[in-house]
């Protein structure tokens, strides 16, 4: 993927050495919306039972920053490695996303974004021309760069949805 045409996000419009700072800004975004709320559930309510509430997104973008960033330092150990499936839609059941809490949804976010943008901010370009094979949807080999830029991509389509669902749900 090079564009995604659902939410118009380019992957080379976005720099490599603004990886970092732009998983930050978008991790600071989606934990104002889920804080925004007032205590209102609106956050835990899914608009169609198949579509996940904007907690659910929330936490699934926790954790890909997470999974993502365990992926960037395992390319720079071992040659193309290929990655697991995360099973993002299992985790939701599995990790039980519908209960955790808000507030703290939003405190992960702020660190995983940060340790994932630490890792983007050290990379040299060598670094991120290192190739790995990406898994999902079929395997593809791609380079860390790619990854960087998938990931920041993955946190602002979810914001979009996230945005999205609590207009609907209002």
């Amino acid at each position: 993927m090079e564009r995604c045409e659902e939410c118009g996000f380019v992957y080379e419009s976005l720099a490599s050495g603004d990886v970092g700072s732009t998983i930050r800004g978008i991790a600071r975004d989606m934990s104002a919306e889920l804080l925004g709320r007032d205590g209102s559930d609106a956050v835990r309510t899914r608009p169609e039972p198949t579509v996940w509430s904007a907690l659910e997104y929330a936490c699934h973008v926790r954790d890909v920053l997470l999974v993502q960033r365990e992926r960037v330092l395992l390319a720079q150990v071992e040659e193309r490695p290929s990655f697991s499936r995360m099973y993002r839609d299992e985790r939701v059941t599995l990790a039980d996303y519908p209960d955790e809490q808000p507030e703290d949804v939003a405190d992960q976010l702020t660190v995983a974004a940060a340790l994932m943008g630490r890792v983007f901010d050290r990379l040299t370009t060598e670094q991120l021309a290192r190739t790995c094979i990406y898994n999902y949807p079929v395997a593809t080999e791609r380079d860390v760069a790619w990854l960087g830029r998938h990931s920041a991509h993955e946190a602002s389509h979810h914001l979009g949805d996230i945005r999205s669902v609590l207009a609907r749900v209002r």
